[in-house]
């Protein structure tokens, strides 16, 4: 099981969510992590959100979503992982974070995100986010 975060955000009235590549193949992922054992799932969203995009916000205590994915292993090994998905509130993004220099970050309308995703079940998070802002 992964930990994810769905960094998301009002601008100029309408919905963005909060884009990063992966470090290895460069698609458009989530900030996500192996669970941190000595903290609550939220909070290693939390520490997700701000490693991998600089992000500060308030993380919903519930999961919003989950869906399975495929994690690349050495060789071409690809292990089937759960992923479970938090809501991120933005309050701010910094310039300067541990993951600054390994990946890019992008917002984009939810719309986008379900375009450029090439997971069917990120997708569907999106999808079910789009419901929610109505």
């Amino acid at each position: 099981m992964q930990i994810a975060a769905l960094c998301h955000r009002m601008r100029d009235g309408r919905a963005e969510v909060l884009l990063v590549t992966s470090k290895s193949t460069r698609r458009w992922i989530l900030p996500k992590g192996w669970p941190i054992l000595s903290h609550r799932a939220h909070r290693t969203a939390a520490i997700e959100a701000f490693e991998e995009a600089g992000v500060v916000g308030r993380v919903h205590k519930n999961p919003f979503a989950s869906f399975s994915s495929y994690k690349g292993g050495e060789a071409g090994l690809k292990i089937r992982t759960e992923i479970l998905v938090f809501l991120v509130d933005v309050d701010s993004v910094a310039e300067e974070f541990p993951d600054s220099a390994e990946r890019d970050s992008r917002w984009v309308s939810i719309e986008e995100a379900i375009k450029i995703t090439n997971d069917s079940g990120l997708a569907d998070v999106f999808r079910k986010l789009e419901h929610l802002y109505g």
